[in-house]
């Protein structure tokens, strides 16, 4: 049992409780509405997260968290919102720096807080910052992705995870990471009127093990061509 109280008795109607990761801002549990929204819950959370139900009238909420295993090992946070809250945006990146190797795909997080439901978010973009311009990454606009928006050095390479669009998870996937992708990406997200973004560091490219292999052994090819050369070399002028 996870311990998440309110001191304060609010109207439960006028309340939205959550509970995330806070590793990964993975949704474990939300309450909106004066009911649980099993909906939006992370996938590996179905049947096994839960309130009090009982306790909530009474500012308990608590997560009963069922038949652990090794990966629900972290920390969780419980944040409780009430109606004068809101009117707020809050969207959420990385905590940390993301290191890559050439070569791999990797996942730059954004999420939009849960109470926002995805109809009602006008345009989510990914942008590269940069010190002379920003280049667009992706764009999301009226509940469609435009893949044609990105920019040349992105095309094809760039999407979001459109299962999770729903549950207001906007991360993007950058496949083939290449040392140009290095920077600061932006998310940033339009809706009602209000606007927010987070800021993810992709840093510290580097060479995966497998094109170190390759160079390697591209390295040992060409020495033993040359040495082959050489050896033809030698012999024809020994003959001549």
């Amino acid at each position: 049992v996870l311990p998440c109280y309110v001191d304060e008795l609010l109207p439960v109607d006028n309340l939205e409780v959550e509970w995330r990761r806070t590793d990964s801002e993975t949704l474990v549990h939300l309450f909106l509405g004066g009911k649980s929204r099993l909906e939006v819950q992370q996938e590996d959370y179905h049947d096994r997260a839960h309130f009090f139900t009982d306790q909530i009238q009474h500012g308990n909420f608590s997560l009963r968290l069922d038949n652990l295993t090794a990966e629900d090992d972290g920390q969780y946070t419980c944040k409780v919102y009430s109606q004068q809250d809101f009117e707020r945006l809050l969207v959420s990146g990385s905590s940390r720096s993301i290191s890559a190797s050439v070569g791999e795909d990797i996942t730059l997080n954004c999420s939009v807080d849960s109470h926002i439901t995805s109809e009602h978010i006008d345009e989510v973009s990914w942008k590269k910052t940069n010190k002379d311009e920003d280049i667009l990454v992706l764009l999301y606009q009226n509940n469609e992705t435009f893949s044609d928006s990105s920019g040349e050095r992105y095309r094809d390479r760039v999407e979001f995870f459109t299962d999770e669009i729903l549950k207001g998870n906007f991360s993007l996937r950058l496949r083939s990471v290449r040392t140009e992708d290095k920077g600061v990406y932006m998310c940033q997200v339009f809706a009602g009127g209000l606007s927010a973004n987070a800021a993810v560091v992709l840093e510290r490219l580097g060479f995966s093990a497998l094109h170190i292999l390759v160079s390697v052994f591209c390295f040992a090819a060409s020495a033993a061509v040359l040495q082959l050369l050489s050896c033809l070399i030698y012999c024809r002028s020994r003959n001549t």
